[in-house]
């Protein structure tokens, strides 16, 4: 099952090394892991996937919890959240014509087209895992 961990921790040198030293730890892994400050300068909060059964789940919370730089785990419902992952692709034009049906992949998807040169172009693109997935196959064969 996915877990989607929203922990909220002292913003602190080195909280970052002992929560992935944490998984590291007892073999668990972290899929995505994003931190960023609060409006509380004193905390940051990590947004933290993981995969595992409900047994490997419970104990990363527990371990989590038990951190001495923990303020707060939750669990977060995965059908109650919104997951959207950014990636951004530089690809390859050899010719006018490419740049033509990258613009429209990219509207397809719904990505925005950036920084357009002779031979090359930026797409940039705000999805699930699955459509990012999608685009990058399609414009692997554009390639």
């Amino acid at each position: 099952m996915w877990a989607i961990l929203s922990v909220l921790v002292e913003n602190k040198p080195g909280i970052l090394f002992k929560v992935t030293h944490m998984f590291r730890s007892r073999n668990f892994n972290i899929d995505s892991i994003s931190v960023g400050i609060t409006d509380n300068p004193n905390y940051s909060r990590m947004t933290i996937t993981s995969y595992g059964d409900e047994k490997q789940i419970t104990q990363i919370v527990k371990q989590l919890d038990k951190m001495i730089d923990t303020v707060e785990v939750k669990q977060l419902d995965e059908h109650k959240t919104v997951f959207r992952e950014l990636c951004i692709f530089k690809l390859k034009l050899s010719n006018a014509n490419d740049s033509m049906e990258v613009n429209k992949l990219a509207n397809a998807y719904g990505g925005k087209v950036h920084d357009v040169k002779k031979d090359s172009i930026m797409v940039e693109l705000t999805s699930t895992p699955d459509q990012i997935k999608a685009f990058e196959e399609l414009e692997n064969n554009l390639e």
